[in-house]
């Protein structure tokens, strides 16, 4: 877990409790990938996104910081927030990159 960013600007909201499970993930990177710089989405989920929150580290390395805001069983809420100035290479996701949306910083390779 980090630190968000204390000059949050802009935040949104992403709840995946009404998305379908198969297309949870590649909705939530779309959103992330939406987002620009300094600006945060607050996830809410009903369990803990241990894997998601593997693959973020993998796919955006600093780019994407989070904190927990609420932990409870049935009720998670992280804060995402974009930290373009700390770009680091992140491993290639699979199936190419994010898909062009340019927040993210990367070249939508």
């Amino acid at each position: 877990m980090t630190t968000l960013s204390p000059q949050l600007t802009t935040s949104y909201l992403f709840d995946a409790r009404g998305i379908a499970k198969r297309f949870r993930h590649a909705a939530i990177f779309g959103a992330l990938e939406s987002l620009h710089d300094g600006e945060v989405m607050r996830f809410v989920n009903d369990h803990d996104p241990l894997p998601l929150l593997d693959q973020i580290r993998q796919r955006y390395g600093q780019q994407i910081s989070y904190r927990y805001a609420e932990r409870q069983p049935e009720m998670i809420v992280i804060e995402f927030q974009i930290s373009l100035g700390q770009q680091q290479e992140a491993a290639p996701a699979s199936g190419g990159g994010c898909g062009g949306g340019g927040g993210c910083g990367c070249s939508g390779q």
